[in-house]
C-alpha cells in the first residue's frame, strides 16, 4: 500500500459560500479554516494548498459569547517605543471594517507558515449580504444546521 501524495493536477477547487448571520465566531472560524486547507477532503495532504475557496457574507452580524464583546482585546504595535494600541472586538464590529475579527479569527486557526498565508488568500469576507462571486457559483454551506450550538439567539 502506497501513501498518496496529491499532485497539483489532482487538486479540485470549489466555491462555498457562508452566511455568517447569528453564527459564533469561533465555531464559524474552525469550519473556514478546515476548509481552506482542504482537510474536509480524503486526498488532503498538508504540504499542498488543497483547500476550497470560502465566501463568508454577513460578517457584521456575527456572535460573541459571553462578555466577548466587551472583554476580547485585539493589540497591534506601531513599532515605536510604547507603540501598543488595543481595541476591543464589539468596537471593530461596530466600526468601518467588522470582517476583520473574522479575518483573524480564521488566521488564528491556521499555522503559522507560507502555505497558510497563501491559503488565505483563498477567503473572501464581507460585512453586507452583498458579494461579487456570482459567476463561480458558490455552493452554500449552511453552518447553522450543523450543530444546534453554532448559532445564538
Amino acid at each position: 500500500m502506497k501513501t498518496f501524495t496529491a499532485k497539483p493536477a489532482d487538486i479540485d477547487k470549489k466555491w462555498i459560500l457562508i452566511d455568517a448571520e447569528g453564527v459564533v465566531l469561533g465555531r464559524l472560524a474552525s469550519i473556514v479554516a478546515m476548509r481552506l486547507r482542504g482537510k474536509h477532503k480524503p486526498s488532503f495532504t498538508p504540504h499542498m494548498d488543497m483547500g476550497d475557496n470560502v465566501i463568508v457574507i454577513n460578517a457584521d452580524k456575527i456572535q460573541l459569547t459571553g462578555r466577548k464583546r466587551t472583554d476580547k482585546v485585539y493589540y497591534r504595535h506601531t513599532g515605536h517605543p510604547g507603540g501598543i494600541k488595543s481595541i476591543t472586538a464589539g468596537k471593530i464590529l461596530e466600526g468601518a471594517h467588522p470582517e476583520r475579527v473574522v479575518m483573524k479569527a480564521v488566521q488564528r486557526m491556521l499555522p503559522g507558515n507560507r502555505l497558510s498565508r497563501q491559503q488565505m488568500t483563498n477567503l473572501r469576507v464581507y460585512a453586507g449580504a452583498e458579494h461579487g462571486h456570482e459567476a463561480q457559483k458558490p455552493e452554500v454551506l449552511d453552518v447553522k444546521s450543523m450543530n444546534t450550538k453554532n448559532t445564538r439567539s
